[in-house]
């Protein structure tokens, strides 16, 4: 089985002649040389060399009931075979794109109780946003269009995900932000928070959405849109403080309250969903990701009754949506994947097992002089690499250190991801104990290579 597949051999040039990467330098990409997976099952991918590698990262953070499960196949196939398609414009839709709306209401509490289908989570950013203007306008508030979201956030690539997220890097490239988006600080203990206790740090930065509020003024601020736990911009937990504060703020001065659950739904978290750990209900929540874990394209929003009820009985025609919106096919896929996290209990996996281990897994790290903190919420963690940890000092190049060690771990047959100087893990929720503890011993191998390489830091 984990035989060099000569079939692909020509694949890299190929690759290199015609296929333009996300996320990448085409140039450097072409000098490295593109690594080609050919095959997956359960927790582990190989590529076409036959090497296995632990994937801790579960794909792009999607890949939550694991590689290889036939039954999801089983049922793509039959759907394929019985309606492979069709829209849902023009009052019609299909049966596992109905049933699939029901189960997610199942899943996301009292006052969640529809969902608009696209096909990522860029889209669902995308959809939600112009949600968010229209529901206002219906009710008559035509300046509440602003929106405010975090620096460091990150929301997807369209024009608007890109615009909602606060990344600089990203809003270089296409003159973004668009117009009526604005950052406020995000909630980053470890690098921002100074002299402050996390507690207070966490009041401090969620007080920055008031005083957003009160310069751009209440009547002009649509929503402020925020991820439980950011994801790409390094797995920053906030402070225990953080969301009890943004909860209230956002009752307090009747902006729409939206939780990017792109990254944190469907278990990832311990529960189903990032909002229901931190003990708030969102008026919308983008989902993609763990929906279908990856095994089909497929996202959505989750809209809570006070928007629908709106959507439904004031606005007339949405005019938003996509070919693709609830594709049966999808959708067959995101039910068998929701079935199967039920019927293994992974939520309560990841809540009572893994994720606990995991937290202790990563904690013994922090004996290592080069960990300033290490984080996780069930099976989504972070581990800061420093060059002080007295002073929270960072290494010189933080993009540089991480690639560094992060090549490391995968050269030593672990997936894991940095952003800047943090290491991040994000594993399949059917990841055993041992393979966490794998993970871990691999990148603590890769700190002891960073402390005999690093240089003058």
């Amino acid at each position: 089985m984990n035989k060099p597949v000569t079939a692909v051999s020509n694949l890299g040039a190929i690759d290199a002649a015609h296929h333009l990467h996300p996320f990448s330098d085409m140039k450097k990409l072409n000098a490295a040389g593109t690594k080609i997976i050919t095959r997956a099952e359960g927790v582990h991918i190989w590529d076409a060399t036959g090497k296995q590698y632990l994937d801790a990262f579960a794909g792009l953070w999607c890949v939550n009931v694991g590689y290889g499960r036939k039954s999801i196949a089983d049922v793509v196939h039959a759907q394929m075979l019985e309606l492979p398609y069709y829209n849902t414009f023009f009052g019609t839709t299909t049966p596992p794109t109905t049933l699939l709306a029901q189960k997610i209401a199942e899943k996301t509490g009292p006052k969640l109780n529809r969902v608009f289908f696209s096909n990522s989570g860029s889209e669902a950013s995308d959809t939600w946003f112009r949600m968010a203007r229209v529901y206002w306008k219906a009710l008559g508030h035509e300046t509440k269009t602003q929106v405010i979201a975090r620096k460091n956030a990150y929301h997807g690539s369209t024009v608007a995900g890109a615009s909602l997220g606060g990344m600089k890097w990203m809003h270089e490239q296409g003159n973004l932000p668009i117009e009526g988006i604005h950052h406020i600080n995000q909630p980053y203990w470890y690098a921002e928070g100074g002299d402050l206790s996390p507690e207070d740090f966490g009041i401090k930065v969620a007080r920055e959405l008031e005083e957003k509020i009160l310069e751009l003024g209440e009547e002009n601020v649509a929503a402020f849109v925020a991820e439980p736990i950011q994801g790409a911009g390094g797995v920053i937990v906030p402070p225990s403080t953080y969301w009890p504060e943004i909860k209230r703020i956002c009752a307090k001065y009747q902006i729409l309250l939206v939780a990017d659950e792109v990254i944190s739904g469907f278990g990832r978290l311990g529960s189903w969903f990032g909002h229901q750990h931190y003990d708030f209900e969102p008026d919308l929540a983008p989902i993609a990701k763990g929906l279908s874990s990856g095994y089909l394209p497929i996202g959505g929003v989750l809209v809570s009754d006070r928007v629908a009820e709106v959507m439904v009985n004031e606005l007339g025609d949405f005019y938003h949506g996509y070919t693709y919106s609830g594709h049966p096919v999808a959708a067959a896929a995101a039910l068998e994947n929701i079935r199967i996290i039920e019927e293994e209990g992974l939520v309560e996996r990841v809540r009572d097992d893994t994720g606990p281990y995991l937290a202790q897994a990563l904690a013994s790290l922090s004996d290592h002089e080069l960990v300033g903190e290490a984080v996780s919420v069930g099976l989504m963690g972070a581990v800061q690499i420093t060059a002080d940890k007295a002073t929270r000092r960072r290494f010189k190049k933080p993009d540089d250190t991480g690639t560094a060690v992060r090549n490391q771990c995968v050269d030593a047959g672990v997936v894991l991801r940095a952003t800047g100087d943090r290491m991040l893990f994000s594993p399949p929720l059917i990841i055993e104990r041992s393979q966490i503890d794998q993970a871990v011993d691999t990148l603590r191998n890769g700190l002891d290579w960073l402390k005999d390489n690093r240089g003058e830091g």
